[in-house]
């Protein structure tokens, strides 16, 4: 009796030798099919696609598939290796374990495919944009915030996928997130203000780092950061005035640098009445011309602008190529301006004021 129930109890063993080894064997094969399709989707990434791409007017093609040709490889791989977990008869708790594990690599394998796709689109457009209109600030600026945004948009829509895989309910994990939001905006309203303010200044790009601006409130200076709640901006006795992003949008500021940098100087001053006009305006278009700052085009122009109480009044305008340089120009001017009038005999009055007292009887 023994014997017999050794036989099938050996019989028993041997079939279910010959189960596992059945499955494993389709687990394997399951498994080494997804491996050669990584390695024709490899051969099809790395040297049929370029071909295609060749025929396109940019490299984007190209460096997005160069970017996403290992992870989109391994995703096959891991894809391969959870059906091949999933087909085996293993206990309902390894099975929801190791099936589980394998979810959640290729959920971020994929997250990284779909970063890296994005991160290369907008490393190109940054470098498409800085060649265009000469200058890199929108590479400094704006696309490491969309970046960012999307990295919070991925990595949210990855935990919900994984979160959903496992059974959690996403709709009062969703509710609990818009609350809390709330409720952290209406604590932090200004600054938020602030931060969507600096989004649409890097948007609208009213300015741009590095040009000289001028605030409502009449202080001047160059713009050194753009940040999210706060704009930096250097001002002309080398201190730095931090001013928040929403008084930046919602007040008038003057950009000097645009639509080019070239900067307008004038100089006003006064001529004694008997002064000839015609020559003094003549005069001081020649003086200008001969100060090399000053630019032909546009020309240097003088205007008599107004009688004055004591004096004739004359402004002289002038441009230079760089706004940096009114000053500088200005100083030239007005030293030789004063040289020339001595040379010609034109005077430049103080104010006077005459009283007449009158006696009386």
């Amino acid at each position: 009796m023994d014997k017999i129930i050794n036989f099938y109890r050996m019989q028993a063993d041997e079939n279910l030798l010959m189960f596992w080894l059945k499955e494993i064997l389709i687990a394997l094969l399951i498994f080494s099919v997804f491996w050669g399709l990584s390695l024709v989707l490899q051969y099809l990434l790395s040297t049929v696609a370029p071909r295609f791409t060749a025929y396109t007017k940019t490299d984007l093609g190209d460096r997005v598939l160069k970017r996403i040709t290992p992870p989109a490889c391994l995703l096959v791989i891991f894809a391969g290796l959870y059906l091949a977990v999933h087909s085996l008869p293993l206990p309902d708790k390894a099975q929801l374990v190791s099936s589980g594990v394998v979810f959640v690599v290729n959920i971020v394998i994929l997250t990284n495919i779909a970063f890296r796709m994005t991160d290369e689109a907008l490393s190109w457009y940054g470098i498409r944009v800085a060649e265009r209109t000469g200058n890199g600030g929108l590479d400094r600026q704006i696309l490491p915030l969309v970046e960012k945004v999307f990295v919070i948009f991925l990595v949210g829509a990855a935990l919900i996928t994984i979160l959903k895989h496992f059974g959690y309910d996403i709709l009062s994990l969703l509710t609990a997130l818009g609350i809390g939001s709330l409720a952290i905006g209406l604590a932090a309203k200004d600054t938020l203000a602030n931060m969507i303010s600096g989004f649409t200044l890097m948007i609208d790009r009213p300015f741009r780092i590095g040009d000289r601006i001028q605030l409502a409130s009449g202080q001047w200076g160059d713009v050194v950061d753009i940040g999210l709640r706060s704009t930096r901006m250097q001002t002309a006795d080398n201190t730095l005035l931090i001013i928040p992003n929403s008084d930046l949008c919602n007040s008038t500021v003057v950009n000097m640098a645009f639509p080019d940098v070239k900067g307008k100087g004038r100089i006003n001053l006064g001529v004694a009445y008997d002064s000839d006009v015609q020559l003094i305006k003549s005069l001081l278009v020649q003086i200008a011309r001969e100060i090399p700052e000053v630019l032909e085009d546009p020309p240097p122009e003088a205007y008599f602008v107004s009688l004055g109480d004591s004096a004739l009044n004359v402004s002289l305008f002038f441009w230079v190529d760089d706004y940096n340089k009114v000053f500088a120009a200005s100083d030239k001017l007005n030293i030789l301006i004063i040289t020339r009038f001595r040379d010609n005999g034109i005077a430049i009055p103080y104010p006077t004021r005459t009283v007449l007292l009158e006696k009386e009887g």
